[in-house]
């Protein structure tokens, strides 16, 4: 396995777009507590997404949708406590959940904002297209950068009537490439483009001059994103086709803990080398322990 070991300096969304025009790909992976943030950024990943999948990832819900604001913002801090101990090099962007910016452009720059003052994160990611440049218009005017997000969008499950894939005809291909023109318009600094054709990521990734980062859109996209419990085959439910998993550390984390499951119960763990010693430490005598009991039931009476 490749571990980035040479010192980096910090991805910012001006690094990114650098990265877009030197044709530089662009490793993006989601994380949702401190302890992967460290792994992930000692593995020298450019982008690290708090995501809203957090809800399936590590909540347990079968969408995305119940996840709150306050959720992200805890996520967040956590997940930016944990590059500061790996140094900090990657980007830290956090998702806008679902309810946090449709109701108003007011409500959006507020929980925006407090993503950022109050979760670490140094930007924002949303879904929608062009029904929402003027919500990102408001959050960028804030100072807050932005990252878009077309395609599949999961927090539209509903009206999309599942997790399918987007684009596939001419008229619905053409409506997001018009989206991806706006979001850029509008002042987003990337544009994730999730489950649509490869060929149509290679055309919205070549007429827009900020990044593209794919899920499921094929090669052509500037970089690439996936859950982090996916890529280690964390999960043995569903793996969408756009899935590769890296490691089984499913298997292993159960392997692992039944075998500690078995040692406790053999007794076998903890061993010596796993025990405190201390000669400075005075045991009761046996004879004096029965003479306490012996007392102790003359006191209280004989048990029933």
């Amino acid at each position: 396995m490749s571990v980035q070991t040479a010192p980096r300096r910090h991805v910012t969304i001006h690094e990114l777009k650098r990265m877009k025009e030197a044709a530089e790909p662009i490793a993006v992976v989601t994380a949702y507590d401190a302890t992967a943030a460290r792994l992930v950024a000692a593995a020298g990943i450019d982008v690290v997404l708090v995501g809203d999948s957090v809800g399936m990832a590590v909540q347990g819900h079968d969408s995305t949708l119940p996840v709150t604001i306050d959720q992200m913002i805890y996520h967040s801090a956590a997940v930016r406590r944990g590059l500061a101990r790996a140094g900090g090099h990657p980007h830290l962007v956090a998702d806008m959940p679902f309810g946090s910016y449709q109701a108003s452009p007011d409500e959006a720059v507020k929980c925006a904002m407090r993503l950022v003052a109050e979760g670490g994160a140094e930007s924002v990611k949303l879904e929608g297209g062009q029904d929402f440049v003027g919500v990102i218009q408001r959050i960028v005017r804030a100072g807050v950068p932005v990252m878009g997000h077309i395609g599949l969008t999961p927090q539209s499950v509903h009206k999309m009537g599942g997790y399918v894939v987007q684009g596939r005809d001419t008229d619905k291909a053409q409506q997001l490439l018009r989206d991806a023109r706006a979001l850029q318009s509008a002042g987003c600094y990337a544009v994730v483009l999730e489950g649509i054709p490869t060929e149509l990521a290679r055309i919205i990734s070549g007429q827009l001059s900020v990044p593209t980062i794919g899920i499921g859109a094929g090669l052509h996209c500037d970089g690439q994103v996936l859950v982090l419990t996916d890529l280690l085959g964390m999960d043995d439910g569903f793996v969408p086709k756009f899935v590769k998993r890296f490691a089984d550390l499913g298997q292993a984390i159960t392997g692992a803990v039944g075998t500690y499951v078995s040692e406790v119960k053999a007794r076998s763990f903890p061993d010596d080398a796993h025990s405190y010693h201390s000669s400075a430490v005075r045991l009761v005598p046996v004879a004096d322990e029965q003479e306490e009991r012996h007392d102790e039931a003359a006191a209280f009476g004989a048990p029933v």
